[in-house]
């Protein structure tokens, strides 16, 4: 019995610490836990309650024609006086499916997260039930979202990244490069800016005018609505149309066996940033198929642990130097 009054007791006393304790405090910075889902974001009062580490989910940041566009923060391990720098995850699934959760990106979060980032991972509208435009539309809109709520969030508005794999690297070097080109920047937050700072490209389509992948036509016609292989959409909707020497620096990734996405599509990113002047790296991921997975017995070069340490690397050279 004694031995059971005493657990209670130590117990109690944790429980009243822990509620006295800063929550911002740096020996909390190994906690991880979810916020429950909001539909706003938190005021300036209640980020003092953040818990580092913590994730708030399904937070909504748009509303696009009756759809809410929904997006996940991710708050940095550890507490900072300034402003945290912040990076955008877009997933891929060919602009048709897919989550925020899920994709090769994915797995930087959380070393971003441990390298003082606050990350937000977004989900956008999908095709075929909407067509492109909408997809970088939505991207667009999220970039002003945080912006606007700078302060809630903690967050550096001068110092934003965006990263993504597949459909979402080709969304992610669109916004890179696209700036301020008339129609995408449409609803809500149209004060601010939707320009980033750094991008990193993973294995994205970049010139949707060169046949980028071993199937057919079809995601031409579900996604852009190109009625022919020459339609003008498909340029419109090409990240390298819009490159100019003011664009974000890049890190471009991308797998030398890939069939889903031809390297040749962003090496020709490439070549036309360096063309501009625009700061450039291309990294071929040897021995790599679509989404970094292994095409044969010998392990991929860089590794998966290499790569999100370039991503990151990439990521604090831009946004914290």
């Amino acid at each position: 019995m004694k031995r059971i009054l005493f657990i209670l007791i130590a117990f109690s006393l944790l429980t009243a610490a822990c509620r006295s304790s800063n929550p911002l405090s740096p020996s909390l910075a190994s906690v991880t836990s979810t916020i429950p889902a909001q539909s706003v974001p938190p005021t300036a009062a209640a980020f003092e309650q953040v818990i580092l580490g913590s994730t708030a989910k399904d937070i909504i940041y748009c509303m696009m024609d009756g759809t809410s566009l929904k997006l996940d923060v991710y708050y940095p391990a550890q507490h900072s006086a300034d402003p945290w720098p912040v990076v955008i995850y877009v997933h891929g699934g060919a602009w048709q499916k897919g989550d925020k959760s899920e994709g090769a990106g994915f797995r930087a979060v959380a070393g971003l997260q441990s390298a003082g980032f606050l990350v937000v991972a977004i989900n956008y509208r999908l095709a075929p039930q909407v067509l492109f435009p909408a997809q970088i539309q939505d991207v667009k809109c999220a970039v002003r979202y945080l912006r606007a709520h700078a302060e809630q969030y903690h967050l550096d508005s001068e110092k934003i990244g965006v990263w993504g794999g597949s459909a979402g690297g080709h969304l992610s070097a669109l916004l890179g490069t696209s700036g301020g080109t008339p129609g995408w920047d449409v609803g809500e937050y149209l004060d601010q800016s939707s320009r980033v700072q750094a991008v990193v490209d993973m294995f994205g389509p970049a010139d949707l005018t060169v046949n980028f992948d071993a199937s057919d036509f079809q995601n031409a016609r579900t996604v852009f609505g190109a009625t022919n292989p020459d339609d003008p959409k498909l340029a419109a909707a090409s990240p390298v149309t819009y490159i100019d020497p003011g664009d974000p620096p890049f890190l471009i990734l991308h797998g030398d066996q890939d069939t889903t996405v031809y390297l040749e599509q962003s090496q020709i990113l490439y070549q036309k940033l360096q063309a501009a002047g625009v700061e450039a790296q291309l990294v071929v991921v040897h021995g790599a198929e679509h989404g970094f997975a292994k095409a044969g017995m010998q392990p991929i070069s860089p590794s998966l642990k290499e790569i999100n340490q370039q991503i990151i690397d990439f990521f604090v050279r831009q946004l914290r130097g």
